[in-house]
Order: structure tokens, then sequence, then C-alpha cells
């Protein structure tokens, strides 16, 4: 079947052109019918129950980059360890969130079809509490994207024992509901201003980082957060995000991008990890210039990968979705991906955030032989 590019509307594949080299938007493509049973998340590794709770901000000192007579909020999920599951299994996304973005994908598929998936977290189970609070991961979302695609790393993580915070940039998705009725769309997607997406998500990062760890934190009856262990991982706009991220906030210890062009100056040194971690078109030497240039300007530990027979979407949750929609992404199994994705991340982050041993970091091994090691 010829690959094509999933669930992304035209002003993201336009956007997204740069990093694309093998993947075309066909809006008028009829993909394959559904399958009757309901689309379903892999299961997370982890011991733990995870437990999801839906937080709302609104930073009070900051208009909105995008529509400067509002102040910038934010939907943010926060998945995490539960003591045990609750009653009510989460959504992936609402209704409307679902619609929006079927709407953006330009292909004929059911506009409820993502408030169906089945997800592996219960909304607010109690959570689990460790002395000194939970190590946290931060994710942000490719441009155009709901923050749910990344919800199968995010339970991966919280099965672990990790908090995780799943920003929805506003204006920058296509599809963030808010409590009083609200669902906003992508109006970014027809500015593509990368520098300043960068810029505008670092404060969103910082801000976050602000509401759950002061003393009076935005989540209420949440586990404390402990913050001295922070992580920011990103795909796409959210990767290329994470280096302003550090750059601003000292509180991020570390950091992965997954297939974002770096989207900034390349002329500032940074010594925390990183982990660039992407499709065959991101090596040494190819398509993209950035990857080089950034390596150049990572001074402490890092690692660059790549993995073979994979697509842009294959670090999200698109790669299984799309796989058990019959409309595969990439030429590797969509789970295979998934897996891969899961396993390399939390190895970095458990090196990073919790001291340790994880030689998978340390080279190419038999059990991954899709998974290059670069070291230009």
């Amino acid at each position: 079947m010829r690959r094509r590019l999933f669930l992304v509307g035209a002003a993201v594949a336009t956007a997204l052109a740069g990093t694309l080299s093998t993947t075309t938007a066909h809006a008028d493509t009829r993909p394959v019918p559904p399958p009757a049973a309901a689309l379903a998340l892999p299961a997370p590794s982890g011991h733990h129950p995870v437990g999801r709770a839906t937080v709302h901000l609104k930073d009070e000192d900051r208009a909105d980059p995008w529509v400067p007579s509002e102040k910038r909020e934010l939907m943010v999920s926060l998945w995490y360890p539960a003591v045990r599951p609750s009653d009510t299994p989460a959504p992936y996304m609402t209704a409307e969130e679902s619609k929006q973005y079927v709407a953006s994908s330009g292909l004929d598929l059911p506009a409820d079809l993502f408030s169906k998936v089945a997800t592996h977290s219960t909304v607010d189970a109690t959570p689990s509490k460790v002395r000194g609070g939970l190590p946290l991961v931060v994710l942000s979302p490719g441009f155009g994207m709901p923050r749910a695609t990344l919800t199968g790393l995010a339970e991966e993580f919280a099965a672990r024992g990790y908090a995780v915070a799943g920003i929805g940039h506003n204006y920058e998705a296509d599809g963030i509901s808010f409590p009083d009725g609200r669902t906003t769309s992508c109006l970014a997607c027809a500015d593509r201003d990368f520098p300043k997406v960068g810029a505008v998500r670092a404060e969103d990062i910082s801000f976050v980082l602000d509401e759950l760890t002061s003393a009076r934190p935005a989540w209420k009856r949440g586990a404390p957060i402990d913050p001295d262990r922070i992580a920011v991982v990103g795909h796409s706009a959210g990767g290329f995000s994470t280096i302003p991220a550090m750059l601003r906030d000292p509180r991020v210890k570390a950091a992965v991008n997954m297939d974002g062009n770096f989207r900034f100056p390349n002329d500032t040194p940074l010594d925390r990890p990183v982990l660039m971690l992407g499709q065959p078109s991101h090596i040494p030497g190819g398509a993209d210039p950035t990857w080089d240039e950034t390596w150049t300007e990572l001074t402490g530990w890092k690692r660059w990968l790549s993995v073979d027979d994979t697509g842009h979407l294959s670090f999200t949750d698109l790669a299984p979705l799309a796989k058990q929609l019959g409309m595969p992404l990439q030429r590797l199994d969509g789970d295979r991906a998934d897996a891969i994705t899961r396993t390399y991340l939390t190895a970095f982050v458990d090196t990073h955030l919790r001291g340790r041993n994880t030689p998978l970091l340390d080279g190419p091994t038999a059990r991954f032989p899709e998974v290059r090691f670069h070291r230009p």
C-alpha cells in the first residue's frame, strides 16, 4: 500500500514539508473503512495503574501570541502513577477535538473516530505519592497536532512512575477543548513562523512548570512534583521547541527532539543531555542541515539516533493507530515503531532523571537493528 501522511491537514503538511521527504498528503485518498472494534493504544509496560487529570491554565501576565486580545490559555493533560484505577476510563479526545482533527486530514473518516480510542488510564484516580515528589516529563506535540497524539508515550512514562504533563498549546492544534465548551483551532497554522512557535512554546513550558511546582500547585489533589527532575520531550515543532525551552529554563534537565527540524539560531552552546531521534532522512549530512548544526552546539551528554523505515509521524500514537485502520504510515510495523520510541525514550529519561545505568544508549544492539547511532 502506498504510504500516506495520515491525519495532518493541508496547512500542517505544508509546514512540515522540510521534514517530510518520503510521504505525501493525499486529500483525495479514501482509506479502507476502520475495523468494527474501537481503536486502542498499545498497553504500557510499567506496573503502575495510570491516572489522568486535566488542568486549564491561564497566564494573566501574557497576551496570547496568536490572538493578542486574549490572555494565553493552555489545556494540560496530566498522567501519573495511581494507587488504583478509578471507574471512569480516560477519553483520548473530546468529540469536538476528534471532529476538528479528522476534518483537518481531508480523509473520509468518521468524525468521532478519535473520541472512541481506548486508552489505558482512568480519570482522577488517586495518585501515588513518593517522598521527594515524582519526576516530571513534559510533552509538547507537533504543530497542528492535539496533545492526545502522545498519549501512549505518556501512559508508558506514568506506568513507570513518572508524572507527565501533555501541553495543549492554544491555537497551535486542530482541536483543543476548554471547560467552557470552546474548542479552538490551529490559527497559527496559517502563520508558520517557526522561530516564534519555538519561543512561545518555551514560555508555555516555563509557565506550566511554575504552575505545577508552586507552593499552591494548579494540579489540585495531585502528587507533588520534584522540581529537580524535569525532562521535556517533543515531536516535530514540540521537538525543536525543547532547545529554546532548555535555554530559557534551567529546571529542564534533559530533552528529546523526535524528528523536528531545529528552527532556532544554532549558536548557543548547551551542556545538558539531549537525545535526537528521527526518521532516516535525519542523518549526518542529510536533507535537514539543522541537525548537524545543532549537534555541534550540544556540549553535554548527547545521542543522535535514526530509525530505519520510519516517517515523520512514526514517533506518535498514529503509528499503531494507523496500522489498526489498515493505513500504515511507514514500512516499519506500527507497533514496532511505537515500541522502539517508548523503549529508547524511557531509557533516556531513566538515565538522566533517575541516574540508572541503561546500556541501550551506549550503541547499536541486536534487539533493535532498525536503530542507527550517529556520532559525526
